[in-house]
């Protein structure tokens, strides 16, 4: 179990990738990797010590002068073939992540495709990278800006999306000619040690990317942003060690790209279509289980359209078929854990608690980190539910009046990622625009597109990944003054 792990025809080795080899780690210590479905151990994935993480950095740095001088279109065909491989092998990419995630097998293919399309993407935007070249106003120089990768790029990622936010990281910063050091959720380490898999198939130099997976994280990571060929953070993860991150990445100003927690409201306008809203906010609330930071976590819904709205979303949710990844027919996976499991519970037990009423759901499964699709009503804004973002299959409604009322109570928030709204289009958008927020989508439940600059204002986030943005995340400015 601890050499190599079998996915349908691929062999991945449970083990750290430094300096283009993989590496068992220097102290031989390992970690399990949990099936959440049933609790069975996948593998034993091998522990970055100090040695091994400092190791990691120092490839990267040594591989820096060589990648960053790589001409844009090698990076972008080596990017192109990963996308090549990705593509090819979507089934194997896919039941990764079903096995060390839990998510459904729709879920996990979704987040495939998606995940892949980062690598076509900036394969696309390496030979873009823009530049200036303009006379001054005072006509008395040229002014020329030019932009060059920053250099050493520590990028961490969370266990709910472990593709697609290894390569919405990964493929920028290789874009840009940054190397990299990806440090994935050590609940969810082999879909990342397959993605690194893929980039060595499609011809990435040794020591421009390297995999680790210390424990603990904490002293690791704080280590590795005190070395100096460090330059680059980009973080996905809770607003909580987001702001830890930001604190340890001051003593040496490291530029950070951080997208945090979120608490999505979702508003349904009187007049809204509710064939739309019903199947937009089913999107929205259902994707991955719940488990996303985009997930629609805060509804609102005017109180003409709230008992359709809620009979309509019931049937939906109570529909949903239960249980593992593998079996493809079903729609609703395990969450990452039993732990994270009992965290929803809780949430709800609390909800009901301090008012809300259940409708449908509200049960953990028999066997499992199963947790069935849920919806309160009589939700209260303000309520720990409420001011709480769920990372589950819960839906909580709260009834509202007025529309200004609405969009008071969706701005109430330290959060602003992702909101969503459903009307009359003309009123959905007015109403879009007086959000708080980095991204409305208006009249659907999905919002994320590699083309799209993604990211939050508040405490969601700073910076933003994909679209055109994205790259320059990894890129420094440079101005150069030429005498006319």
């Amino acid at each position: 179990m601890t050499d190599t792990v079998h996915v349908t025809d691929v062999v991945l080795f449970p083990n750290l990738y430094i300096d283009g080899e993989w590496r068992p780690g220097s102290t031989g210590d390992r970690f399990p990797v949990v099936d959440p479905s049933d609790g069975s151990t996948i593998a034993e994935f091998a522990v970055a010590s100090e040695v091994d993480c400092d190791a990691a950095v120092e490839a990267a740095a040594a591989a820096f002068p060589a990648w960053s001088a790589t001409a844009p279109r090698v990076r972008s065909e080596i990017l192109r073939r990963a996308w090549e491989i990705l593509t090819d092998e979507v089934d194997v990419f896919t039941e990764i992540m079903v096995r060390e995630n839990g998510k459904s097998w729709p879920d996990a293919k979704a987040e495939a495709s998606y995940a892949t399309e980062f690598f076509r993407w900036f394969a696309e935007e390496a030979v873009r990278i823009p530049g200036e070249y303009r006379l001054s106003p005072a006509g008395d120089k040229h002014i020329i800006v030019t932009h060059h990768p920053i250099g050493v790029a520590l990028l961490i990622t969370p266990w709910n999306f472990p593709a697609a936010m290894a390569t919405r990281k990964l493929a920028p910063a290789l874009a840009a000619g940054c190397t990299t050091i990806l440090k994935p959720a050590s609940e969810t380490p082999l879909t990342a040690a397959y993605v690194v898999d893929v980039l060595e198939r499609s011809g990435v130099p040794k020591g421009v990317v390297n995999l680790i997976t210390p424990k603990p994280v904490g002293p690791a990571v704080s280590r590795m942003l005190a070395h100096p060929a460090v330059r680059k953070l980009s973080f996905t993860g809770s607003t909580e060690v987001g702001r830890d991150l930001l604190k340890s990445s001051a003593d040496r100003v490291i530029n950070t790209s951080m997208e945090l927690g979120g608490n999505a409201p979702l508003i349904v306008l009187p007049g809204a279509d509710l064939d739309i809203a019903v199947e937009g906010a089913f999107l929205a609330k259902m994707r991955n289980g719940g488990s996303a930071c985009t997930s629609a976590n805060r509804f609102y819904v005017h109180e003409s359209v709230h008992d359709a709205f809620v009979e309509r979303m019931t049937e939906r949710l109570a529909a949903m078929s239960v249980g593992p990844g593998l079996d493809r027919r079903n729609q609703l996976g395990a969450l990452v854990s039993v732990k994270e499991r009992d965290k929803v519970a809780d949430l709800v037990d609390t909800a009901v608690a301090e008012g809300a009423r259940i409708v449908t759901g509200g049960a953990k499964g028999e066997r499992g980190a199963f947790y069935a699709a849920t919806l309160l009503i009589d939700v209260a804004h303000g309520s720990t539910i409420n001011a709480t973002e769920i990372f589950g299959p819960v839906t909580a409604v709260v009834r509202f009046a007025e529309v200004d009322e609405a969009v008071s109570k969706a701005n109430d928030s330290e959060f602003g990622l992702v909101a969503y709204v459903f009307g009359e289009e003309r009123q959905a958008i007015q109403v879009g625009q007086r959000l708080d927020v980095g991204m409305v989508a208006i009249n659907r439940g999905v919002i994320s597109d590699p083309a799209a600059p993604f990211g939050g204002t508040k405490q969601s986030g700073l910076g933003r990944e994909g679209s055109t943005e994205g790259i320059l995340e990894f890129l420094e400015t440079q101005y150069l003054a030429v005498t006319v």
